[in-house]
Order: structure tokens, then C-alpha cells, then sequence
């Protein structure tokens, strides 16, 4: 049974984002001018992409899923890759395929989070950090006009990781057996949003 301090966490992590996106909302509907501006754009980013959304999250699950060190390393694996490949969207590298990595990451992450099989920290990690540059680089593409970069940066790598820790907290069911009905369902759920991306249909 999830411990109070566990659910206190979740239902923290809830309203930190409620308030978050609440607060940030307006600021986003305008064109983000200066640092505060970059940083709140930035913020919004992931969060308003259901595509990321579903990726980030599936990560988080993933790392809880695998266990220690996984749910510490892959958190930390994907912002930081993700952040080289915004680089090159800024740079405008040219990168193929963005939208149907993306699209794709949520299908084979759900799929991975879904199987529930032990795989090498090493796949897990490379897996992880490919479909992380298909994420930095169409952040880093729509990088709006007025926004300082750096902090635009921040912004989306701070989002990122809330996302990812939305994932761990739900993934701490796993070492329950119902627990992982519920994770493997949502690791399902996650794949399933992949295949809707990837066919247009969402």
C-alpha cells in the first residue's frame, strides 16, 4: 500500500503543475520578452505537448520500472541530451524525421514501460537519449522569436524533469503486483497515444 508521504508527493507534484500552468498561462498567450519571458515559454513547452508529455512521462515510468539505477540515470540522460539537440534547432541543423521520432518515442517507450522486461541500463539509456535529441531539436526549432535562449533552455529542461518525476511517482506502484497492472496500463495507454501520433489521428 503507497505510504502517506508517497501520495503527499504525488499530490504535490499534482498542484505544483496545476499552479504552474495556471500562473504561466498567461504569459505564454504572449510573446515571450526577456529572461522571465524565455523561462515561462520554455516551462510551457513540454507541458503543452501532449507528444511530450506522453514520452516524458513514459521515461519516468521506465526508470521506476528498472529500478535503481535507471530511475535516477534516465531522468537525468534525457534533459541533458535533449538540451544538446534544442542546440542544434537553434543553430538550425537540419534534423530529419522530428515529429515522427517523436511521435515514435511515445509508442516505443509505452511499449518498453508496458513489457515490464529487465533490459541493459546501457539500451535503456541510448533508447532514451535518441529519442531525447527528436525532442530537444523541435524545441529548439520553435524557439520563439523574442525568447532568450538560455533561459528558454531552462525553462523546457525544468518542465522536462517534472514530467519525468509525474512518471516516477506513478511508477512506484511497480513493487506492487497491482501496482503493475496499473503501470503496465499506463505504459500500454502511452503506446497506444504513439500510434495515434504517428497515424495523425491525435
Amino acid at each position: 500500500m503507497i505510504t502517506r508521504s508517497r501520495r503527499a508527493l504525488g499530490t504535490t507534484l499534482i498542484l505544483t503543475l496545476a499552479l504552474c500552468a495556471a500562473a504561466a498561462a498567461p504569459a505564454a498567450a504572449h510573446d515571450a520578452q526577456g529572461v522571465g519571458g524565455g523561462l515561462v515559454s520554455g516551462f510551457m513547452h513540454p507541458i503543452l505537448g501532449w507528444d511530450h508529455v506522453a514520452a516524458m512521462v513514459a521515461v519516468g515510468l521506465l526508470g521506476a520500472v528498472l529500478g535503481a539505477p535507471a530511475i535516477y540515470l534516465l531522468p537525468i540522460v534525457f534533459p541533458l541530451v535533449m538540451a544538446g539537440g534544442g542546440a542544434l534547432g537553434v543553430a538550425g541543423v537540419p534534423l530529419p524525421g522530428v515529429e515522427v521520432g517523436i511521435a515514435a518515442s511515445a509508442l516505443v517507450l509505452g511499449l518498453m514501460v508496458a513489457a515490464g522486461r529487465p533490459i541493459p541500463l546501457w539500451l535503456a539509456a541510448i533508447v532514451v537519449g535518441v529519442f531525447a535529441v527528436f525532442h530537444g531539436h523541435a524545441h529548439g526549432t520553435e524557439l520563439p522569436v523574442a525568447a532568450d535562449a538560455l533561459s528558454f533552455g531552462i525553462g523546457f529542461v525544468v518542465g522536462t524533469g517534472l514530467l519525468h518525476l509525474a512518471g516516477i511517482v506513478l511508477g512506484l506502484a511497480w513493487r506492487w503486483n497491482a501496482g503493475k497492472v496499473v503501470v503496465r496500463a499506463a505504459g500500454g495507454m502511452i503506446a497506444v497515444a504513439g500510434i495515434a501520433f504517428l497515424t495523425g489521428t491525435a
